[in-house]
């Protein structure tokens, strides 16, 4: 049965994905249904060109729990994610990749972290060797080196996509295109608390890899040096008494 208000959703942008679809709902499912909160999936097809759309109409027929919108063409994870963000309705928002690499089994510890803190990005740094070969490793760590260097930020994998956080830390935000990449700098910019746990990764189950080494890191630079603008000339008040 569909539920009105859920207390969480869990957000997938999915673009050519058809292979993964069907056991990345069940996996879902299973972690949690044992839980104790009301939940919802919102899955954004990215105008796959494969049989991602047909597969997810073939799911929801089952699946009173889930929600899916298919754009009218491949917008970009960040378009995608943020279409699945404005779509959802619970208190609190999860992200994830749709290639089964996340696992949402770690879906408990991010829901632990947000008793402290309004934001947790999951971090493969410990466990990327046992889902990526050494390319995308070493590409990953530079892009982060980078974005970190010149950011000013201390997150180790800001690149992952993994992340959970109160509806409230994305409300005044403006979404652009590879903004995704700096969700949680743009979220601390905006006053709120920001943490990161170490979750699992796990190979690509089915499909193809859409990153690699240009869009790890040359692609995002313009991006990069945007955010690092709007961090230096970010301003601040404090209202410290009112009159009516």
């Amino acid at each position: 049965m569909a539920i009105d208000n859920p207390a969480l959703s869990i957000v997938l942008p999915c673009y050519n994905e058809e292979g993964n679809l069907r056991a990345l709902l069940k996996a879902v499912h299973e972690a949690l249904d044992p839980l104790s909160w009301t939940y919802e999936i919102i899955v954004i097809d990215d105008g796959s060109t494969d049989s991602s759309w047909a597969t997810l109409q073939e799911c929801a027929a089952r699946d009173p729990l889930l929600r899916a919108q298919k754009l009218s063409r491949n917008c970009g994870q960040s378009a995608a994610l943020w279409a699945g963000i404005k779509a959802a309705r619970g208190r609190f928002i999860i992200t994830l990749d749709s290639d089964l690499q996340n696992d949402p089994r770690d879906v408990p510890g991010f829901l632990k972290a947000l008793e402290k803190f309004d934001c947790v990005c999951g971090s493969r740094v410990a466990a990327r060797g046992q889902g990526d070969n050494w390319v995308r490793i070493v590409s990953s760590r530079i892009a982060n080196w980078v974005r970190n260097a010149l950011s000013g930020e201390e997150i180790e994998d800001a690149g992952c996509s993994y992340r959970a956080f109160k509806r409230e830390c994305v409300a005044e935000l403006k979404f652009f295109k590879g903004m995704h990449r700096f969700l949680p700098t743009l979220i601390k910019m905006e006053g709120f608390t920001v943490t990161e746990i170490p979750i699992s990764h796990h190979p690509r189950f089915a499909g193809q890899t859409h990153y690699g080494v240009w869009n790890r890191l040359f692609a995002s630079f313009y991006d990069l040096l945007a955010v690092r603008w709007m961090k230096k000339r970010m301003f601040r008040w404090t209202i410290v008494d009112k009159i009516n």
